[in-house]
């Protein structure tokens, strides 16, 4: 029997360029709202707005080393120890005439303009305790705001927190951050040929990985993925989930399923769905057949091609400035490294290659669009412009990091 496409076929359709494609995805996606969440849990999250201190830092003046905390002035006089200051307790006034032994961090008594270094001073046989030569004030303390003064800003919307950044806010004063909230992600994964991992090959099956590397990518990127679904070859079922992946979701990438043969029912259940397509086909390579579009609730969803090194493309070019329009997060600074072999020019594609960079060089690992053990050895995919011909060893190109972010 001859096959026939499941749909009409414009074979004249010209096919969009990668920053195109990005162009058309930032502008059909509308940004997620905030929330208030500990600081804990906004590692890894995307600031929704500015933070500023509402605390000095430090907010009491305090040593800066192990040592004696003297008044200046009387700092090469034999004095005696009036008590010890430890971090955390409130010591009060240093009497006159007297030195404090001092712990790294401990709160100035007040009095106190200086802190002698414990190296630097000489305690006599009757506990009197001396400097070692002039100190001047200020000498060994830390002042209150010395880091950040209160009303200084800490971080601003849209920056990612890090762990250091998510210590820097908490020592600011603050208990909890405003982050936009993380898109919920639901991925659908076509084929009645798939089969759980681990599961005994019939023949013609294969394992599924794709999901696993959907969502586990997701994840990476900061969503929260909401369902993982097999979806069986039948225009009906794949309505059915597709209708319930939109009703749950912020962004929904498929996997396979989007081309033209008799068994891709993608683009006519979200069609059926009043889904509107944005664009279909991308001049990148393996990659080219991906789709996406807008459901009328906003949802954006991405149909990947289902070989794996297209899908890997396809999150990584495609789907991640998704996310990142979604958040409201920086596009990444870019990356660049030499080809350690050349590599061939496509005409009129990009070509993304799994790469291994190491030392600013870049080693290509897989060409194949099936070749997913190979990819696994990758950290990167280089990206070679459009031509005719070679892109020689040595030459520079930009290269896109696989760490998900």
């Amino acid at each position: 029997m001859l096959l026939r496409p499941a749909v009409d076929v414009d074979t004249t359709q010209t096919l969009a360029s990668l920053e195109a494609a990005r162009a058309i995805l930032r502008a059909a996606t509308a940004p997620l709202g905030v929330e208030q969440v500990t600081i804990a849990a906004a590692v890894g999250r995307v600031l929704g707005a500015d933070v500023l201190a509402v605390a000095d830092l430090p907010a009491w003046p305090n040593s800066a080393l192990d040592g004696f905390a003297v008044r200046a002035r009387d700092a090469e006089r034999g004095l005696p120890i009036a008590f010890e200051v430890t971090a955390g307790n409130d010591p009060g006034a240093l009497p006159e005439e007297h030195v404090a032994a001092i712990a790294t961090g401990g709160i100035l008594p007040v009095g106190a303009d200086a802190v002698v270094p414990i190296e630097r001073a000489t305690i006599d046989d009757g506990g009197l305790v001396r400097a070692d030569g002039p100190v001047a004030p200020g000498n060994g303390v830390r002042g209150v705001g010395a880091d950040v003064s209160v009303g200084a800003t800490i971080a601003v919307a849209a920056q990612r927190v890090t762990p250091l950044l998510a210590a820097a806010i908490a020592a600011a004063g603050h208990g909890t951050a405003s982050c936009v909230r993380r898109p919920r992600a639901v991925v659908l994964v076509t084929g009645d040929e798939l089969v759980a991992p681990g599961t005994s090959l019939r023949r013609g099956q294969v394992h599924d990985s794709n999901s696993l590397l959907i969502a586990g990518t997701l994840e990476a990127f900061g969503c929260v993925v909401v369902q993982v679904r097999n979806v069986p070859d039948s225009l009906a079922a794949t309505t059915r989930v597709a209708a319930d992946a939109l009703a749950h979701a912020d962004i929904v990438v498929s996997s396979g399923g989007v081309s033209v043969g008799p068994r891709d029912h993608v683009k006519p259940a979200l069609a059926s769905l009043g889904v509107e397509q944005l664009f279909w086909r991308v001049a990148i390579q393996p990659g080219k057949p991906v789709w996406a579009g807008r459901a009328p609730a906003g949802a954006i969803v991405v149909g990947l091609p289902g070989n794996p090194l297209s899908t890997l493309v396809g999150l990584h070019l495609i789907v991640a400035t998704v996310v990142r329009a979604l958040v409201g997060g920086p596009e990444p600074d870019p990356v660049f490294a030499a080809l350690a072999e050349p590599v061939r020019r496509l005409p009129g594609r990009t070509r993304a290659l799994p790469a291994r960079v190491t030392g600013g060089r870049a080693l290509a690992v897989a060409e194949g669009s099936h070749q997913i053990a190979r990819a696994a050895t990758s950290n990167g995919l280089v990206l070679i412009d459009a031509g005719v011909g070679f892109v020689e060893t040595g030459t520079t190109v930009p290269v896109v990091s696989l760490d998900g972010r």
